[in-house]
């Protein structure tokens, strides 16, 4: 039997390798660089500082609680909550607080999943086979590891006060501009049919105030105003409205000139190795279960080849393929009926003119994404070796039994979040839930750059008691490779945002608590 240190060593050359792993290509136009095998990097790296960008300062409980109204709800024993909204809180109070919510929030998670279990398997069930909460708040909690998320169950949950995005069910065969937002809402929860009707109003005028649009957006998108939506915070379209249709026509054609003037040069020398590289990701993309019909093949080729070319400084990345998914998917259900999946759907029944525009709109998003993130991908990848040394700094604080457990079992972070930062965590989550935290992402400042740490400390602490069970390198890092997330929905996502928003005003505005 092979000792301990020898499948250490097997699994750090191997770790690319593994399923639910993906084999990392650094550019294409540079000889690959894996920081799996190259651990010394970080510590030659010039010292980054920890400390991300001081945003504005959350001074009222009213502004916080705004933040995060996915994970607020108002109930009959929130009058304590009311009597403090107007308020100034100080940074304890509003810790405090954060984490009473985040705890009643998932209690009410677990109340309803035990309800639906007594409905579906039409037996007695006690209140002893749920789990038990902790409500004390005697004290501020320091860390994340003293105020623990209850796990969710893996099961779906239903919620109908919580529920972020609705599903109406009506078809919309052809794309929704924003005044054609009259959508039938029978069916939806009072509260989904509300935040509907104040997208709607906020879409409607003549011009759409971003600042305001984001704050709505925090708590996720209503899914009929998703890709207008989408295309407002990306800052791909105007938010005069009358600029709108010439835009997009203008960046439609200007894409489409790029396919004429580069796409034919996939085949030289000089680009073969990309086109090459790019084709053989593309059928890796997540998510899976999205059918890679030939247009589909087509359109991601024109996409990824065109950007590469456009951006030599970094070239093709492999990760950047699965940015492209997200865009993709929103927008083409403009085009879908609403209770069809986009997976099930013929995209080549499509007219060619409107996948040609989904095809362009989704190259500028993503583009407009990519330049934010663009030093995760130049050569050897520098913005991502920065921001899991960031994320391994901030762990051991919120946490330092968790991060000690790591690193007894010499389990290194690249080795898990690596994947984590390249892929803004898309291959650790299902779709609906990316989908999910990019209307977060793209409503924050720096969404994916700076909040998308925050979200990774939250998401790698919310497996701890799966972590601190592990006893040898080999079940760790299995563990962290696949993590237990398919039955996932918009509710945990709710859950692991607010944390994360929680962990970013403690720690953001608090640069010493990095200091050690």
């Amino acid at each position: 039997m092979a000792s301990d240190a020898g499948r250490k060593q097997f699994w750090k050359r191997n770790a690319a390798k593994m399923p639910g792993s993906i084999q990392h290509v650094y550019g294409a136009q540079h000889p690959p660089f894996d920081p799996l095998l190259h651990g010394t990097l970080t510590k030659t790296l010039q010292k980054t500082p920890t400390t991300p960008a001081k945003l504005k300062k959350v001074t009222t409980f009213q502004e916080f609680e705004s933040n995060t109204s996915d994970a607020w709800d108002v109930g009959e024993d929130d009058d304590e909550l009311l009597a403090m909204a107007a308020e100034n809180l100080n940074t304890e109070v509003v810790m405090e607080t954060a984490n009473k919510v985040i705890q009643n929030h998932t209690k009410l998670q677990e109340q309803n999943k035990f309800q639906e279990s007594q409905q579906l398997e039409d037996r007695p069930v006690s209140f002893e086979e749920l789990p038990s909460f902790n409500n004390s708040d005697s004290k501020i909690v320091k860390s994340a590891s003293e105020s623990q998320i209850p796990n969710p169950s893996g099961e779906r949950h239903s919620l109908q006060r919580q529920q972020s995005v609705p599903h109406p069910p009506s078809a919309m065969p052809s794309a929704k501009s924003t005044d054609q937002l009259s959508l039938n809402t029978a069916g939806l929860s009072e509260r989904e049919a509300f935040r509907l009707e104040k997208f709607k109003q906020l879409l409607a005028g003549p011009n759409t105030d971003l600042d305001e649009l984001r704050k709505l957006s925090w708590s996720g998108i209503p899914k009929p105003v998703r890709s207008i939506t989408w295309k407002l915070l990306s800052g791909y379209l105007p938010a005069n409205v009358e600029r709108r249709d010439g835009t997009l026509k203008r960046k439609q054609k200007e894409y489409f000139a790029f396919i004429e003037q580069y796409y034919n040069s996939r085949n030289d020398e000089a680009n073969q190795s990309t086109y090459r590289q790019i084709k053989i990701d593309i059928p890796r993309m997540s998510p899976e279960t999205l059918i890679l019909q030939p247009v589909i093949t087509e359109i991601f080729e024109r996409i990824l080849f065109i950007w590469a070319i456009r951006h030599p400084a970094s070239g093709y990345v492999q990760g950047i393929n699965d940015l492209v998914t997200p865009f993709f998917v929103v927008f083409i259900g403009d085009y879908v009926a609403e209770e069809e999946e986009v997976e099930n759907v013929d995209v080549s029944s499509l007219p060619e003119e409107v996948l040609r525009n989904i095809e362009a709109d989704s190259y500028w998003c993503m583009s407009k994404l990519l330049d934010g993130i663009q030093d995760n991908y130049t050569f050897a990848q520098p913005g991502i070796q920065k921001k899991v040394k960031m994320l391994e700094e901030l762990v051991s604080r919120i946490d330092e039994q968790v991060h000690r457990h790591l690193h007894q079992y010499e389990v290194e972070y690249l080795q898990f979040a690596f994947r984590w930062m390249n892929n803004l965590l898309m291959r650790e989550v299902p779709l609906r839930c990316t989908i999910r935290l990019w209307d977060t992402y793209q409503s924050e400042p720096e969404g994916f750059s700076h909040f998308h740490l925050y979200v990774c400390a939250a998401f790698l602490v919310r497996w701890r008691k799966e972590i601190l069970e592990e006893k040898d390198f080999h079940g760790l890092l299995m563990f962290l490779q696949n993590l237990p997330t398919a039955h996932w929905g918009n509710e945990d996502i709710s859950v692991l945002l607010a944390e994360a928003y929680r962990l970013k005003f403690a720690f953001a505005d608090a640069p010493n608590h990095y200091k050690k």
